[in-house]
């Protein structure tokens, strides 16, 4: 982070607590530009935004101050400097629903516990979508004030550009167009005179003593109730299974008794159409994060997309005639270059990937299968937080040091090209039939940056092959 910033976000945060700062980190970034910070004083803890986009930070705080007033739980705005592109909100905590569900998920299956989280997520979705909009100001919505034909247009000109093109899918594009013109006609008209969350997913939920929180609104806009229970329910790396999934959606439409205006029936029978756009919008965010960006993390969200295109085409009969789109559908499950990146459903593979972090200083690790190939990456070329006094004592694998390294530039960069090259050559291994790969990472001490990595591609593959990994700090142990 520049000194301007430090300098800025120290003085809002002073102007607000009258404190000085004691610590600031940054937080990973996610998909967009923005930046967020978590500030520390002696007394207080904020979360600094910096957004060069002014008419998105405009409509985020005018969306939290107005969701405030109706008694949901967003984020109180505390401080605000548009002209510098910086605002405080509350710090809600870093656990997301996302990452409740990846620690409490029991082989795959959604523990009644989780299930219960998740419907009190939906039921406070409705009070946004239905309470919310009274008397919002939808003219601060950016970049469109409803989801109107434009913005679905947008959307699935993202799918097709940024995913079909950049994957290699062929298709006729007169008759994809005319079947986005049916679907985008018949989405258009159902009832769409509420609050679109527009991003409602579990990496937007935050849970605080067990109460979710919101965040990531900013693109709200008027629109229909399917839509944000399509986001949520269908969140491709949530990878809810369908029973859940269906039992959810009974859920939300039981619950929607409660605001009697709402045709329950007409909800139910639109849905899936609104399923089908949210899965193309998400999509082309995968190609262009993933495929033109080069973010690899984006591309792990595939195979789930793909499952649940595999799910649709099994199950859904659609009150339109869409041929070419599901056309489409049906040629991405066999498209080459998706290959790798389709659920390798049925037997387990018989690839072990063996992944160590050492020291330079005892030398790289034996390969005790034999084999004597694999991968040695020198962590060494990254800023080492072993320098920092305050992380001499810490690992790889404490949070400090984490938001440490997540921090440096070259980090996300070095974990894009080992994921990528990893990537590569599990493919092939296993289309060989090969049942060992080595992969070390070394650093000065064997204690920051090598575990750090060897932390951040364990949770890679465990997320994105269906293989053994298995995992060894050596100067740890």
């Amino acid at each position: 982070m520049s000194q301007t910033r430090l300098e800025l976000l120290n003085d809002l945060f002073h102007r607000w607590s009258g404190e000085n700062i004691i610590s600031i980190n940054r937080l990973p970034a996610s998909g967009s530009p923005r930046e967020y910070y978590r500030i520390t004083g002696s007394e207080n803890t904020v979360i600094g935004a910096i957004n060069l986009d002014r008419e998105e930070n405009e409509a985020f705080i005018a969306f939290s101050r107005h969701f405030r007033s109706k008694a949901l739980a967003v984020p109180e705005i505390y401080l605000v400097d548009l002209d510098n592109n910086a605002y405080l909100q509350e710090d809600l905590g870093d656990l997301t629903l996302f990452d409740y569900m990846l620690k409490v998920r029991d082989n795959g299956s959604f523990p009644p516990d989780l299930i219960e989280v998740y419907k009190k997520a939906l039921s406070e979705l409705q009070k946004f979508q239905i309470n919310g909009r009274e008397g919002l100001d939808y003219t601060v919505c950016y970049p469109r004030s409803s989801f109107d034909r434009q913005s679905m247009q947008w959307d699935l000109s993202y799918f097709k550009y940024y995913f079909l093109k950049l994957a290699g899918i062929p298709f006729n594009e007169q008759l994809l167009e005319n079947d986005f013109i049916t679907l985008i006609e018949y989405l258009l008209a159902q009832d769409t005179d509420y609050f679109l969350y527009r991003d409602f997913q579990s990496s937007n939920v935050m849970l605080r003593d067990n109460k979710p929180c919101f965040i990531d609104y900013q693109g709200g806009r008027k629109g229909a109730l399917q839509y944000d229970v399509a986001s949520l329910l269908f969140d491709s790396k949530a990878d809810i299974p369908p029973a859940v999934r269906e039992e959810l959606l009974e859920y939300y439409i039981g619950n929607l008794k409660n605001y009697p205006s709402v045709n329950r029936e007409g909800f139910r029978e639109s849905y899936y159409a609104y399923v089908v756009i949210r899965i193309m919008q998400a999509m082309g965010a995968y190609g262009f994060r993933g495929f033109y960006e080069k973010k690899i993390n984006f591309l792990q969200s595939i195979p789930y997309a793909l499952n649940d295109i595999k799910w649709i085409l099994q199950h859904v009969e659609f009150p339109i005639e869409i041929p070419t789109l599901l056309k489409v559908y049906e040629t991405l499950l066999t498209a080459p270059k998706l290959k790798r990146f389709k659920h390798k459903a049925g037997r387990k593979s018989t690839l072990t990937v063996s992944i160590n972090s050492f020291s330079y200083k005892h030398g790289i690790p034996n390969d005790p299968h034999g084999h004597g190939g694999g991968y040695v990456f020198d962590c060494r070329v990254i800023t080492n937080p072993g320098r920092v006094e305050m992380y001499k004592s810490l690992t790889g694998k404490d949070k400090a040091v984490i938001d440490f390294l997540n921090q440096q530039d070259d980090v996300a960069e070095f974990l894009s090209n080992t994921f990528s090259l990893l990537d590569m050559s599990i493919d092939k291994y296993e289309e060989r039939n090969f049942s060992h790969l080595m992969v070390s990472f070394g650093c000065t001490g064997g204690q920051h940056r090598s575990v750090y990595f060897a932390e951040r591609l364990a949770r890679h593959l465990h997320e994105s092959h269906n293989i053994q990994v298995t995992l060894w700090h050596r100067e740890l142990d």
